[in-house]
């Protein structure tokens, strides 16, 4: 049972981030909370050293410091900041979040561009018209759902985690 929800909670966490903060540009702070508790909740399960988990919520902290000094500059979204926190608790102080820090960058960066491109076509077709979430990408005022880039990130680096490696292989 604990090996089903490690195999699937986490991923489908950031999942559902990704599409929230597609179609509304946001992360619900209730999701970035649910992420939190299922990973105290897991370490409680399979009985993480305190120090481990204590070590997490450190560099979880820090990642919301320097977020926080990202998101006061105008660089990155709030929601955004949080979610990048959270996923780090998951990842902790291993060579998975340089990883996952590195791949986000790329995807963000990949991203940008192809928003950017969207941005430069002067309309849509008619079966597009009536969808406000591209019609929000397409703003030149509206910001860019990076979420999509943290949660794809966040998804490939876990399988070389820690947690990963508790599902018993049969």
């Amino acid at each position: 049972m604990i090996a089903n929800g490690l195999l699937i909670i986490f991923p489908l966490l950031l999942a559902i981030a990704a599409f929230f903060d597609l179609f509304t540009m946001t992360i619900p702070n209730k999701l970035n909370l649910i992420i939190v508790v299922a990973f105290v909740s897991l370490a409680f399960l399979l009985q993480l050293p305190l120090e481990q988990v204590g070590m997490s919520f450190a560099l979880g902290f820090g990642v919301m410091v320097v977020g926080f000094g990202l998101f006061a500059l105008g660089v990155m979204g709030g929601g955004d900041v949080k979610f990048l926190a959270t996923i780090s608790l998951w990842l902790g102080l291993s060579m998975n979040m340089l990883d996952f820090i590195l791949l986000t960058s790329i995807y963000g960066g990949a991203l940008t561009l192809v928003i950017l491109a969207l941005r430069r076509v002067p309309y849509f077709p008619q079966f597009m018209q009536g969808q406000e979430w591209l019609l929000r990408l397409h703003d030149r005022k509206a910001g860019v759902p990076y979420g999509i880039a943290i949660a794809i990130a966040g998804i490939q680096v876990y399988p070389k985690t820690f947690w990963f490696a508790q599902i018993p292989t049969f």
